[in-house]
């Protein structure tokens, strides 16, 4: 199986792998004594305890199981392997109910932050948009998978989480790079709304907004953006999919 996408992803992968290998280490038995146990062919023991494969929740069980393990520690790892699984989730999937209902689903977990860091190197984060500048980036993304254009509504969605911006109990840590105030979403009029409304919405008590220039000397460029989540999650949306790291 190829190296997962999400680095982070892929090292929790190695570290749950490690976790089975030291259990039948323990157990003073060798990758083909489980194997046996188990009714598996050798190979599929090497891929799984060297992070090379999936696993799924009844491989885990029968390995601790001939392992001889407590029950409790198969339940642990079963739980872990389980955040893995919805740690990443294609876009492709999210989106098929619509962009509005994939701006809704947010807002639960949205309300409950108080602390949001964000870093964001190619559009305006979502909570400092304008309507238009919502209207032109959705209906871009909605063409770009060939999905319903619901863009309106999903972005008449988008911009009722401003209202956490106002409602107290939050506070918005916010860097982008310059290229974010350079970049046409939309035309002149939504670009001009846009950047007046950012002017706006800085002498708010709530948020700090910084700009990485163009002249800035970097030790590293720009990669994917990212959302931490108090000291819960951190959030990061590349291209094809949303990566939770928890």
């Amino acid at each position: 199986m190829p190296v997962h996408p999400s680095s982070s992803i892929q090292q929790a992968r190695e570290s749950l792998a490690a976790r089975l290998r030291e259990i039948r280490l323990d157990a003073g038995l060798s990758a083909r004594e489980v194997a046996a146990a188990c009714g598996w062919h050798e190979s599929k023991c090497s891929r799984m305890q060297n992070g090379k494969q999936a696993v799924a929740d009844s491989d885990i069980k029968a390995w601790c199981a001939a392992c001889g393990s407590d029950e409790r520690v198969a339940a642990e790892l079963v739980s872990i392997n389980r955040q893995l699984d919805s740690a990443y989730v294609e876009w492709r999937r999210m989106q098929q109910g619509g962009l509005k209902r994939l701006q809704d689903a947010v807002m639960p977990l949205w309300e409950q932050t108080t602390n949001f860091r964000i870093y964001e190197p190619g559009v305006v984060p979502g909570f400092f948009q304008t309507h238009g500048y919502a209207c032109a980036l959705l209906a871009r993304i909605a063409d770009f998978f060939s999905l319903p254009d619901d863009g309106d509504e999903a972005a008449m969605a988008r911009i009722e989480r401003e209202r956490l911006l106002y409602a107290g109990g939050h506070r918005f840590a916010v860097v982008i790079e310059e290229s974010v105030l350079r970049t046409n979403i939309g035309d002149v009029d939504v670009m001009s709304g846009q950047l007046g409304y950012l002017l706006d919405i800085m002498t708010l008590p709530s948020i700090s907004l910084g700009i990485i220039p163009f002249s800035a000397i970097r030790d590293m460029w720009p990669v994917e953006g990212f959302w931490i989540l108090d000291e819960q999650q951190v959030v990061i949306e590349t291209v094809t999919a949303k990566i939770t790291v928890r």
